[in-house]
């Protein structure tokens, strides 16, 4: 007599709901399926998949691992302590530290302080036909935060003075600067670049002309691409923070 060797059946699997089945590509009979394969073959059935172990997870904080305390969800659905959630605001904004899906506005590392904008008459070079706008900020010393690079130490404060033409592509980006500036992303706490002092209140990447005249050498005015250049930085900044 002749032997026929049927193929062999792989240990492959593939879930279908909670119950396992072999693979169908794998069946030793071709043009059956894997419901008709096991109904033919109950013995070739997996056991299900327990969910005892899915729900202890879901009673879990993934922060911390332990059982939820004052258990919070983000709008993404993930759920997490009280106490782990503002501790991981603190450290990373609010952002979500699974799925890093973004549930409220992220601030900048800026120390609080104030902006304040005014006209002058006087217009800046390559702006003859409008007058000039004048900002302002102030920002006190004070002590850095946990979000700083010396937490607990001194920083040293800064005044700046800044100007805009007072048309409409300053006034848009006189916006976008006080939208920024609320959000804490125009300046931040480091090491001054032009004197090398740690523990300084210094400009965040943010270009300003903090000068009428002398070009951007002297950064100043005249400089044509300034407010498309500024108007960029700025939208990329605000669009990194509301991600």
């Amino acid at each position: 007599y002749q032997t026929v060797n049927m193929p062999t059946l792989r240990q492959h699997q593939f879930a279908m709901g909670n119950s396992f089945y072999p693979a169908q590509n794998n069946l030793p009979y071709p043009n059956t399926s894997a419901g008709q394969f096991l109904q033919t073959n109950p013995s070739a059935n997996m056991p299900t998949v327990s969910s005892s172990a899915v729900d202890n997870e879901d009673e879990e904080c993934p922060m911390c691992k332990d059982t939820f305390i004052n258990k919070k969800q983000l709008k993404c659905k993930h759920e997490f302590c009280e106490e782990c959630l503002e501790q991981s605001k603190k450290h990373m904004g609010p952002v979500c530290p699974v799925c890093k899906d973004v549930f409220g506005v992220i601030e900048g590392t800026q120390p609080d302080g104030t902006m304040s904008s005014y006209k002058r008459t006087p217009s800046l070079p390559g702006f003859e036909d409008c007058g000039t706008i004048v900002i302002d900020y102030y920002i006190p010393s004070g002590k850095q935060t946990e979000r700083h690079p010396n937490p607990g130490q001194r920083y040293h404060g800064t005044s700046r003075t800044a100007y805009l033409p007072d048309n409409k592509e300053g006034k848009e980006v006189l916006r976008l600067l006080r939208r920024a500036f609320n959000q804490k992303l125009i300046f931040t706490v480091g090491t001054s670049t032009t004197t090398g002092i740690e523990n300084q209140v210094t400009w965040n990447d943010i270009h300003h002309k903090t000068s009428r005249t002398g070009g951007p050498q002297r950064f100043g005015y005249p400089d044509p691409d300034y407010l498309r250049r500024v108007r960029d930085e700025l939208m990329h900044k605000i669009t990194l923070a509301d991600r």
